[in-house]
């Protein structure tokens, strides 16, 4: 530590830390993450089908509604405190898709609702999710740029 020799207390501290951490399996947790994803993004795939075909909408109106539904479903799930759940079980899995933007939200405004709802809620609404948003944004702009001057 620091270029120092570790005192006696240190190696065996070191090694309780070694002992007890618990030993993360990363195969398993890729297997988790992936299927998890996947039913999530065939509900999504389930519902955009469901407004084109029963529905008759355009496909843009029913990626408009598939975004709604993903997103109110992400945010009851949230709500009931299911979702929480599955994102231990499947980690990223449940973070990536539009469903996991939904809890990033709702999670922190049922965390911070007891400050009320401009100093608790309003204000710390995107705490989360906000990053997300302002770096998305920007990424979407460059992009937008490069694709404009490439003639893409």
């Amino acid at each position: 530590m620091n270029g120092k020799k570790q005192t006696v207390q240190q190696k065996r501290y070191a090694e309780l830390v070694k002992r007890l951490t618990p030993k993360s399996e990363l195969s398993v947790n890729l297997l988790h993450a992936f299927w998890v994803g996947g039913v999530i993004c065939i509900v999504g795939q389930a519902v955009g089908d469901i407004g084109r075909v029963v529905l008759s909408l355009s496909r843009q109106d029913s990626a408009a509604m598939t975004s709604i539904v993903m997103i109110f479903l992400g945010a009851l799930l949230t709500g009931l405190g299911v979702y929480d759940r599955i994102g231990q079980y499947a980690g990223g899995g449940s973070i990536v898709p539009i469903t996991g933007f939904a809890n990033s939200i709702v999670a922190s405004a049922m965390e911070y609702r007891r400050e009320g709802l401009v100093l608790g809620v309003g204000a710390r609404l995107f705490q989360i999710a906000g990053p997300v948003l302002v770096y998305g944004v920007g990424a979407s702009v460059v992009v937008g740029i490069a694709a404009y001057f490439l003639g893409v």
